[in-house]
């Protein structure tokens, strides 16, 4: 009987019938499209039998895969995808179930061309919208066989590349299929992401490989390798949403820590370009969290691994597009900060542990130096995305971190010692000039404030000579609002100033409050900023620039007069201070001049000038060493001795002061010489050793009447007040640890009744007190006639806490 029913085709089922006339005798003819279209009719007709129908295709395909038939097998995959692009009806499911078990099926064959066969039905079908939901289906398998793919090692080289885009081309399927669904498993999870991921970055790097050294042979197609991949790379984080991001982005971390491709940089640049590029910009900060949060991971590695990370970190900050990297801006900084200290720590003590082992890993000073150039670099790339109010914040953050005498301890770790707190000073000043530079505010008062002015300007107080430079240039960069800077160099005498084309603007009402609070501090750390013995060109000509920018961006009259004063001023201390080298003299009487004829052309009165061009005319003839032509240059013109100056060659106060009052100048003010008052913040310095006399002017303004000042004498302080002071110190600090030792002994012997009645006396006397107080203070409620009361208002006043107030006044 069955066999009967075998021979007889009639008496097969109809969804058979027609499946088996879709083959036709020859593999080699195709597909009979007559026939297909009659079983795609079946089954749109009958969709009960399309389960059916995808288990029977199924069948023959297995049967034919073992027979090695690949021509009907190839027939069967193009009914089977047919049959998914025209059936969306609900049995759709089994079919699938079907179409999926045949997928795998030549996934798992041998043959690279039923691989490819496979995958290319695979991503047909991911490309179609289910109508109806699945609940059961699976694609681990996919994950896996796809990401298998990507890694082959085909001997030929065509094969291998085929095989290799088939599997990319198969995960970009599998990410469509299921990134939206949410009742797939999700394909976020890191046991997928850990092979997604590495699958794309393998072929792009070794497509970075093959492109450095194309083959002229090679046929050009419609998208190489590389194309594909970085455009499934980048689709995959398109479809990345907040809280998806992470587990993307640590498989990249993870297959750059595995390869080593962190030094070379390039690769690892690449890469995250495109992940920055391709996220949606509001999660942009995540991805910088996790590089800086991997740096820290990674803080004791080499030196060109965290150089490597610190650079993509830098790109990344550049392609941020928000102005913003996230609520948590000052912990981005405090990170590269800590980076930054722990290099200095480690090209110090030439050690990544506390201590020295055998087994410690050699450190390279100069890879070290490299290192804290690039976290340097990227604080300032960091400091460019951000607006100017989270700038000036990370600018206080800064200042914060760095040791300044007297007023924030040495950071220097126990190792590193004093060279340890200085190479910190020098780094973090430089980070700091990198978050300044470019620095554009409206409001000086905000951009300067004391709690930031204050500690910067001490280091105007250091011996170390690299530090107070980098001050000038943090302290230019600031002041400077309209580009200004470049202008005042080189230093040199200009008898027109037109050309240097300076952008001026009116001064603002926040500018003359700054001057007026600040000004004289700003005079006073200039004028000291000269004296320093170990001062060399580079500071003489910022100290021009930082003048000069005061002139431009902050001056009023006062502030004009105050100006002048200061620079002849510098003129009378370059007279006066022998004990200066040579070359400081020269280059304080060239920094005057130069200033001088600069305020001369601003001020525009025609008598300062002409005695400002005559002064400099008659150095020119006699003293060229004392203008800046001479002395501001890399090969200096100076007398090895300097000889008393005087006569024509010096700018005259009175005279100037003279010129000045028929413009309106303040005359009186003019004719008095500048001299800086020594405050509280020279003595925290710990530069002068306690021998050194110091004259301090103290000046006390007094507070009855204030329509007149009334200043005392100056008081002389000298090393013998001092050493006065300080013995008056000691007996002080002697008698109160005398005092405290006896209380300590009556409350440790005395009787318990002794102790209470000296603490119940002192206890009456605070309420005698308290009484007084409030007795002064309570009033009695006011009386609805408007009178205090018949007289005895005080004897019947009512303390406020007894008052009965109305219900709507308490709450």
């Amino acid at each position: 009987m069955y066999g009967v029913c075998g021979c007889c085709g009639a008496l097969r089922p109809r969804y058979k019938r027609l499946v088996d006339n879709i083959f036709p005798e020859d593999p080699e003819d195709g597909l009979v499209k007559a026939n297909m279209e009659k079983l795609t009719f079946y089954a749109l007709s009958a969709p009960e039998k399309l389960d059916r129908i995808g288990a029977y295709l199924s069948e023959r395909l297995s049967r034919d895969v073992a027979r090695h038939r690949y021509g009907y097998v190839c027939i069967a995959m193009e009914a089977l995808d047919q049959l998914l692009m025209a059936c969306h009806c609900q049995s759709i499911n089994l079919f699938v179930e079907s179409f999926l078990t045949m997928v795998r099926k030549l996934l798992e064959a041998d043959k690279p061309n039923l691989q490819i066969l496979g995958t290319n039905s695979f991503v047909k079908f991911a490309n179609i919208e289910e109508d109806t939901a699945s609940y059961h289906r699976s694609y681990d398998f996919f994950v896996s066989r796809f990401s298998e793919m990507c890694h082959s090692s085909y001997e030929d080289p065509d094969i291998r590349t085929k095989i290799r885009m088939a599997g990319i081309r198969g995960l970009q399927g599998v990410v469509r299929k299921t990134v939206n669904d949410e009742l797939q498993a999700n394909i976020w999870d890191p046991q997928h992401m850990d092979k997604i991921v590495p699958s794309l970055l393998f072929n792009l790097q070794q497509e970075e490989a093959i492109e450095r050294s194309p083959s002229p042979e090679t046929e050009k197609e419609k998208e190489s390798p590389v194309e594909l991949t970085e455009r499934c790379f980048r689709e995959l984080l398109g479809r990345a949403a907040y809280d998806n991001i992470k587990n993307a982005v640590k498989p990249v971390l993870m297959h750059l820590d595995n390869h080593s491709l962190w030094e070379s940089k390039t690769f690892a640049v690449r890469c995250f370009k495109i992940i920055m590029y391709s996220i949606q910009s509001q999660h942009s900060h995540l991805v910088i969290q996790q590089l800086l949060g991997h740096l820290d991971a990674n803080s004791k590695n080499s030196a060109r691994v965290r150089a490597g990370i610190v650079e993509v970190i830098s790109e990344a900050a550049v392609i941020e597009a928000s102005g913003s990297i996230g609520p948590t801006v000052l912990e981005v900084f405090n990170t590269l900060l800590k980076q930054l200290r722990l290099s200095v720590d480690y090209e110090l003590t030439g050690s990544y542990d506390s201590f020295a082992n055998l087994g410690s890993k050699v450190i390279k000073v100069h890879e070290e130096r490299q290192l804290q150039e690039a976290v340097i670099k990227t604080i300032g790339t960091f400091a460019n995305t951000l607006p100017t109010y989270q700038r000036s914040e990370v600018m206080l953050f800064i200042i914060g971190k760095i040791p300044v005498p007297g007023m924030y301890p040495a950071l220097g770790s126990a190792n590193t010692g004093v060279e340890g707190s200085r190479m910190i000073q020098i780094m973090l000043l430089k980070s700091l000039l990198q978050v300044t530079a470019g620095f554009q505010s409206t409001n000086i008062l905000t951009a300067l404030p004391t709690s930031f002015l204050d500690p910067l300007l001490s280091f105007t107080l250091m011996e170390d000579a690299e530090i107070r430079l980098l001050f000038l240039d943090i302290l230019i960069s600031i002041i400077d609002r309209h580009d200004n800077r470049h202008k005042f160099s080189p230093v040199r005498i200009i008898s027109d100033i037109s050309v240097l084309k300076l952008k001026l603007d009116k001064c603002s009402r926040q500018d003359n409050l700054f001057m007026k609070k600040h000004s004289q501090r700003l005079y006073r750390h200039i004028y000291l900023a000269c004296k320093e013995e170990s001062s060399v060109q580079r500071h003489f000509e910022s100290l021009y620039t930082l003048l000069g920018l005061i002139c431009v961006e902050l001056a009023n009259e006062e502030v004009v007069v105050d100006l002048i004063r200061l620079a002849l001023a510098l003129q009378d201390l370059a007279l006066t201070e022998e004990a200066l080298p040579s070359y400081n003299r020269c280059a304080i009487h060239a920094l005057s001049a130069v200033y001088l004829n600069l305020i001369s052309q601003l001020t525009t009165v025609p008598t300062f000038c002409q005695h400002v061009h005559e002064v400099i005319a008659s150095r020119k003839k006699s003293v060229p060493f004392l203008l800046p032509e001479d002395v501001l240059v890399e090969s200096s013109k100076i007398p090895e001795k300097l000889e008393k100056v005087e006569g024509e060659v010096l700018f005259l106060q009175a005279k100037i002061a003279e010129m000045l009052g028929g413009s309106g100048y303040n005359t009186e003010r003019l004719a008095t010489p500048y001299i800086p008052q020594i405050t509280d913040e020279d003595r925290l310095s710990k530069r002068k050793s306690i021998g050194d006399t110091i004259s301090l002017q103290l000046e006390m303004e007094s507070r009855n009447s204030p329509e007149k000042e009334q200043r005392s004498t100056a008081e002389q302080i000298t090393f013998e007040t001092l050493k006065q002071a300080i013995g008056d110190s000691v007996n002080v600090e002697e008698l109160e640890r005398e005092r405290r030792r006896l209380v300590v002994e009556r409350f440790q012997t005395a009787p318990f009744e002794e102790i209470a009645a000296h603490c119940g006396a002192r206890a009456s006397l605070l309420q005698s007190k308290l009484n007084q107080v409030f007795e002064i203070t309570i009033r009695p409620p006011p009386s609805p006639s408007g009178s205090v009361g018949n007289g005895h208002g005080r004897s019947h006043s009512i303390p406020v806490y007894e008052m009965k107030f109305p219900d709507l006044c308490v709450y």
